[in-house]
């Protein structure tokens, strides 16, 4: 890192939109001009500062400094000045206006431009209206400078510095030196212990009530997205808040009960203890009780013809020469029959074929509609059902932040029958804005593997509708033929089971290559991917081949093994430009996964355009612009999309990935390395959704105790979620 002070010559780039500059500084007036970039969206040609940054030697653009912080001052020269007011920074000045300014003025022209404004109608060719003009103008930016400086100085990157400013205007300073924590809840990318700094270094008490409060409600949230809890009890609220904010347990209680008394937060009584919920949970899931309910009431089908429909059932296996098995029988009776259904079961147990003949029986009788939660489970339940498929965010239109989904109770679904698939990922919130999209008599046919790992976000949608008994559910658990010669189909039966996986039969699919420690295990990843898996299956090692991680960080974790990956797989080399983004490099030909939901992002495919990228896409990186920090990315479906510096942060390395993200997705090869962890992630179903992710071949890499331990180890971490209880009349009433 260098810190120097410089004088900026000029700005030769800005994007508007997100800040990102390109700015010629003069660091010595006997040395020539250095390129600086960087989230700069108020630096203007002529001031002078103290910057901070790395530098760097590009091979397109030469030397420049990566910007990280500066402090500016005001110009004081009669140069800087003139070159500062020609910048078009000031409405109504340019370079002829700025050079009369200064003319008359002086390097006391910014001075004048401040405190006395109307004095501008003094310089020729500027009259009254055309100086106060001048003058509102030049005290925005004033306004806007102050509130950046502001922010800076409680280490604020300029990137957020500017979300904020947008949100709050010049009002931002008054805004948060009465109550910083509102950023917490209003601005998105804040979190407590951002604004706890803040409001820590403009002498807020550690037990003020905005701190209190704020960190309570911060505990709810932080529950419900690092662990999926839609309400925590009394007790744990209160001590996971108190282990946050540092403070004793009463203070704590007396916040979250002036939280609730205020209606911030939302007590009911539920198995003999208080249930704390955000309104926003709480509203998710008492909508999701209601509406399934009204379904299934509205939904029932009277006259039921079985006999019909077996009849059907048989025509139809006639026609495509299977026979379904008992279980599959009844998942398609209930599918018929049923106003909504469960099928639920394991690899190998026929869910396609049966979805197959549900789909053609309920196309008879109407319009059918499929959907899965995210892309690449709907293009696999598309390539299943011989149909399109989409994303549920497609099918009830979504249309970004703050707009939310088109197709709602108001503007329901053109269909008869709506069938979900891998209802695993599906969670509160997804649940509640399909069900209201829903229209009365509409049939619902939910599809997915409950023994999976559960959603990313918060509940725990599948597992509570089967507990609540409020819908049919049919299981699926006979292996069929064809599928029961895969060790890959076998092997995960037995570890649903709670049985050690076999491995030692010859030329399977189900292997465990041993390893010792952590080291060894991603030197052996990388080599299976590089080399051998290709060679051996004449696989491709980008898009056939998945390397997945239990945990993120260690040597076998996600973070070290893309960079392995990285290095072997798409090392540095000419014409592979390359964006730094902290610890990580995106280099041209990376394979990337999106990482948030974004609704708004462009893509082209063809002569076709749309909008959104979604959580689990994979794409690889077609082209980098260095200069303007920005990116383009083929996804797996066509999609071409260009991400900006603001969107970087939504994109990381894919070359492996965490189990967890690689729901919904399936691969010819699956590679996973496994030698240690703590309990809490090295379980039962964490190691039977991996396994289920590959077609053609599993290669574990690690130790064979590790293996059977989580086979042994079937802690499911108990999520806090009344969906269940709420379907089957178990909650009390507020």
């Amino acid at each position: 890192m260098s810190r120097f002070e410089a004088t900026v010559e000029s700005i030769v780039f800005r994007n508007e939109r997100n800040g990102w500059t390109v700015a010629s500084l003069r660091v010595d007036e006997s040395k020539g001009l250095i390129s600086a970039v960087g989230i700069l969206p108020f630096l203007n040609a002529g001031e002078h500062g103290v910057f901070e940054g790395e530098i760097q030697e590009h091979k397109a653009y030469g030397r420049q400094i990566r910007v990280t912080a500066y402090e500016l001052s005001r110009p004081e020269t009669r140069g800087a000045v003139e070159k500062f007011l020609a910048s078009g920074l000031v409405k109504g000045v340019g370079p002829a206006t700025a050079k009369a300014i200064v003319e008359h003025f002086g390097a006391k022209a910014l001075d004048v431009l401040e405190s006395e404004p109307a004095r501008l109608a003094e310089v020729a060719g500027i009259g009254r209206k055309r100086a106060a003009m001048i003058a509102e103008s030049f005290a925005a930016q004033n306004g806007m400078r102050a509130t950046m400086l502001f922010l800076q100085g409680y280490d604020i990157a300029p990137g957020l510095s500017m979300k904020i400013y947008r949100a709050y205007g010049d009002a931002t300073e008054q805004v948060l030196r009465a109550n910083p924590y509102r950023l917490v809840d209003e601005i998105n990318g804040v979190g407590f212990q951002t604004a706890d700094d803040i409001a820590m270094g403009l002498g807020f008490a550690r037990e003020s009530d905005f701190r209190l409060r704020s960190g309570v409600k911060y505990a709810l949230s932080e529950a419900a997205a690092g662990a999926g809890h839609v309400y925590l009890p009394l007790p744990e609220l209160i001590r996971r808040a108190a282990r946050l904010l540092g403070a004793e347990e009463a203070p704590v209680e007396r916040s979250v009960r002036a939280l609730i008394l205020s209606d911030a937060l939302i007590a009911e009584p539920m198995d003999g203890e208080t249930a704390v919920y955000l309104p926003r949970l709480y509203r998710a899931e008492c909508e999701t009780a209601r509406l399934l309910k009204r379904l299934l009431a509205s939904a029932r089908r009277a006259g039921f013809d079985e006999a019909a429909v077996r009849a059907r059932i048989a025509a139809w296996e006639a026609e495509e020469g299977v026979a379904l098995c008992a279980e599959q029988r009844r998942a398609v009776l209930a599918a018929a029959g049923e106003g909504a259904c469960i099928i639920t079961g394991g690899p190998g147990t026929g869910k396609t074929t049966s979805l197959q003949i549900i789909l053609r029986m309920l196309r008879e009788q109407g319009d059918v509609e499929l959907c899965a939660p995210t892309g690449r489970a709907a293009k696999r339940m598309s390539e299943a059902a011989g149909c399109p498929a989409r994303t549920i965010h497609r099918l009830l239109e979504y249309g970004g932040e703050g707009e939310g989904f088109a197709r709602n109770g108001d503007n329901p679904l053109d269909a008869d029958a709506v069938i979900v698939d891998e209802m695993s990922m599906v969670d509160i919130f997804l649940m509640r804005a399909l069900l209201d999209a829903l229209r009365p008599g509409t049939r619902l046919i939910l599809v997915g593997d409950a023994d999976q790992l559960p959603s990313v976000g918060a509940g725990n949608v599948l597992r509570d509708l089967i507990a609540s008994g409020a819908l049919p559910v049919v299981r699926l658990t006979e292996i069929f033929r064809q599928a029961g010669q895969s060790q890959i189909v076998l092997n995960a039966h037995r570890i649903n089971r709670g049985e050690y996986p076999e491995l030692r039969t010859r030329d399977t699919d189900f292997f465990l290559e041993r390893k010792q420690t952590p080291g060894e295990a991603a030197k052996a990843a990388v080599a299976l991917v590089e080399t051998r898996l290709p060679n051996y299956l004449g696989l491709d090692r980008l898009r056939d081949i998945q390397v997945m991680a239990p945990m993120k960080r260690g040597e076998a974790g996600v973070f070290a093994l893309n960079a392995l990956l990285q290095a072997a797989l798409n090392p540095e080399g000419p014409g592979k430009p390359a964006l730094v983004r902290g610890a990580s490099v995106l280099r041209r030909g990376d394979k990337v996964m999106q990482v948030r939901n974004n609704y708004d992002l462009e893509w082209t495919r063809g002569e076709e355009r749309g909008a959104g990228a979604f959580n689990g896409d994979i794409g690889y990186i077609r082209a980098v612009d260095v200069r303007e920090r920005a990116l383009t990315v083929e996804f797996d479906d066509g999609r071409v999309a260009d991400y900006d510096e603001s969107l970087l942060d939504d994109l990381e390395l894919a070359y492996c990935m965490s189990v967890h993200k690689s729901q919904g997705s399936e691969f010819e090869a699956v590679v996973l390395p496994l030698v240690s962890g703590p309990p809490m992630l090295m379980t039962r179903n964490l190691l039977y959704t991996a396994v289920t992710r590959a077609r053609r071949l599993v290669v574990i890499v690690g130790r064979e105790d590790c293996l059977r331990a989580m086979v042994d180890n079937n802690r499911i971490l108990e999520r806090y979620s009344a969906l269940g209880r709420r379907l089957a009349g178990g909650t009390d009433r507020r």
